[in-house]
């Protein structure tokens, strides 16, 4: 059985994800930052169904303490060879009031967090000659967004990073994809963005689900993409 770890597990769209791959046989790391119990709900979720998964809480910006958390993964000689990297946090302000520490903690968790979960894992996901990453960047670090500085730039960071490993590692059975998603129901959004507004900025006229997304990962984590790297791939209801 293929492990898979998927950053940001306990939220609305990495539960999802979550979900999904346990569904297609995969055992599945659900990584929460803090409140670990939300994560331990979908890994009970996914036993009620059949599936295999355990939760993990560690800060991705912590390299200590991630480094820790993932060498324990891998004592077994059991490599992750699904990395789904959906951790991101979102603290918005226009750029000219943005603090130091706005700007610092977005980019960490949700650039520098890239690098510390995927760096240790690389090596043992290439020594198998198959491996999936999944980079969940969003439509902001395509289009940018007001008031979303540090987040689309953190996410634009992100793609590039996509783009970059992508070439550095299809040689030896991994690919590496990115997913963009725009408005995506969650309780965030519903606060956000009232229905009247989404019909305006989006084509289809509503807002996506997490299941739309988790289903582009699940592909993207499967046999059926084998021909495809280096991709950001958006879901976002046909916003320009």
């Amino acid at each position: 059985m293929k492990r898979a770890l998927v950053t940001g597990g306990s939220g609305a769209i990495g539960s999802a994800i979550c979900e999904q791959l346990a569904a297609d046989g995969l055992h599945v790391f659900v990584h929460a930052n803090r409140g670990l119990y939300r994560a331990e709900a979908v890994v009970a979720r996914i036993r009620e169904r059949g599936g295999s998964a355990e939760a993990l809480c560690f800060d991705v910006a912590d390299a200590e303490a991630t480094a820790c958390t993932l060498e324990r993964l891998l004592t077994d000689d059991q490599p992750i060879q699904v990395l789904v990297n959906n951790a991101g946090i979102h603290d918005d302000a226009p750029l000219a009031g943005m603090s130091p520490q706005q700007w610092q903690s977005v980019i960490d968790v949700s650039l520098n967090g890239f690098y510390h979960v995927t760096q240790p894992l690389l090596l043992p996901m290439i020594r198998t000659r198959w491996g999936r990453i999944v980079n969940v960047a969003s439509v902001a670090g395509l289009m940018g967004n007001r008031g979303q500085v540090n987040y689309s730039a953190a996410k634009a960071g992100l793609i590039g990073a996509t783009r970059a490993l992508a070439q550095e590692v299809a040689s030896r059975g991994v690919l590496v994809n990115a997913v963009a998603p725009g408005i995506i129901e969650s309780p965030m959004i519903e606060s956000a963005f009232p229905p009247d507004r989404i019909a305006q900025i989006v084509p289809l006229k509503r807002a996506g689900t997490p299941q739309e997304v988790a289903d582009l990962v699940s592909f993207l984590a499967s046999d059926r993409a084998g021909y495809i790297t280096g991709q950001v791939i958006s879901v976002n209801g046909g916003m320009a």
